[in-house]
C-alpha cells in the first residue's frame, strides 16, 4: 500500500463496544457537536481526528439521513426485536447484524473525497494484515436499465469511488454528512452475510421486487466471513484498525475511553445552533 500524506497532528481512538441503536446514533451526534463547537479541539488539539469503533446490541437498522422512513417495514422489526434508528450522515439503509463499525470525525477543510479515500486506505491496510486482498471500487456497481431500482433503499448494492471491494464485490459501505469544515464518517464492515438479511424488513409491497433485492445483495456484497471462512474477533479488528489508523498517518494513535469524553456525552446542554447543525 502507497503512504499517504498525513492529515492530522494526532490520531485518537475509542472502542465503545456493543450498543442500541439509538445510543449509537446518540455518540455520535453529541461528539459531532463537541466538534462543532470546538469544545473538542481546545482539549486535544486542532488538526486532530476522532475514530470510533463499535457494534450493535440488539441488531439494528440505520436509515440514511433524508431516507423515507417508509422504506422500513416497522412491524417486522417490531416483531424481530430490530432497533430502527435514522444516521446522521447520507446514504442508504444498512442491517448492522454480524458487524464491525466505525465512525470518524475530524475539523477539515479537505475535500470530502480526500478523508474518504483515506478512511478506506486505513481499512484497506487493517484488512491485509488478515490476509484480505481489497481493493477501490473502480466505479459503480451496474443495474441494467429495465430493472427496477430494487437496491435504491439498501447501502451494499450501490458502491461508491474509493470503497472496498473483494473478490469484486462490495465489503464496506460508508457515508459522510459535513457541517462547516466538521465531517463526519460511518463505515459498516460485514463479518456476516446477516447484513443481507435487510431485505426482510424492506417495505417493498411485490413479492418479486424482495427476491431481486435479495439476488442484488448476493450478488454485489461479500462479508470478513465469507471470506476468511470464520467471524473474525471483534476486539482483533480494533487492535489493527488502530494500528492501521497510525500507519496510513504516520504516528502513533492515542487510545481514549469514554470516561475521557463524559462531559460532551452527558450533561452538557447544547446550544439550539449546535444541535440543529449534528442532528
Amino acid at each position: 500500500m502507497n503512504a499517504v500524506t498525513p492529515l492530522f497532528s494526532k490520531v485518537y481512538c475509542l472502542d465503545t463496544g456493543f450498543h442500541t441503536g439509538r445510543e449509537n446514533m446518540e455518540f455520535d451526534r453529541k461528539m459531532m457537536a463537541a466538534f462543532l463547537d470546538g469544545r473538542f479541539q481546545e482539549r486535544f488539539g486542532y488538526g486532530s481526528c476522532l475514530w470510533r469503533f463499535y457494534a450493535w446490541q440488539p441488531f439494528a437498522i440505520t436509515l440514511g439521513y433524508n431516507q423515507p422512513e417508509h422504506d422500513i417495514n416497522r412491524r417486522a422489526c417490531i416483531a424481530d426485536g430490530i432497533d430502527v434508528v435514522r444516521r446522521p450522515t447520507g446514504g442508504r439503509a444498512v442491517f448492522h447484524a454480524d458487524e464491525f463499525t466505525y465512525s470518524f470525525i475530524t475539523d477539515s477543510p479537505a475535500e470530502n473525497s480526500i478523508h474518504y479515500r483515506m478512511v478506506h486506505e486505513v481499512i484497506m491496510h487493517a484488512l491485509e494484515d488478515l490476509g484480505i486482498k481489497a481493493e477501490f471500487c473502480r466505479s459503480t456497481l451496474s443495474r441494467s436499465e429495465s430493472a427496477p431500482d430494487t437496491g435504491s433503499v439498501s447501502c451494499f448494492t450501490a458502491s461508491a469511488r474509493y470503497e472496498l471491494q473483494a473478490e469484486g464485490r462490495k465489503l464496506v459501505g460508508s457515508a459522510q454528512r459535513k457541517t462547516r469544515n466538521i465531517l463526519l464518517q460511518h463505515g459498516s464492515l460485514p463479518l456476516s452475510c446477516r447484513h443481507r438479511e435487510l431485505w426482510r424488513y424492506i417495505a417493498l409491497s411485490e413479492g418479486g421486487r424482495i427476491q431481486e433485492l435479495r439476488e442484488e445483495m448476493e450478488k454485489k456484497s461479500i462479508s470478513l466471513g465469507e471470506i476468511l471462512g470464520s467471524l473474525p474477533d471483534y476486539n482483533r479488528l480494533v487492535e489493527l484498525m488502530v494500528h492501521s489508523a497510525g500507519v496510513v498517518q504516520q504516528t502513533v494513535p492515542v487510545l481514549l475511553h469514554t470516561g475521557d469524553l463524559s462531559d460532551f456525552i452527558e450533561g452538557y446542554d447544547y446550544p439550539e445552533s449546535i444541535k440543529q447543525q449534528a442532528s
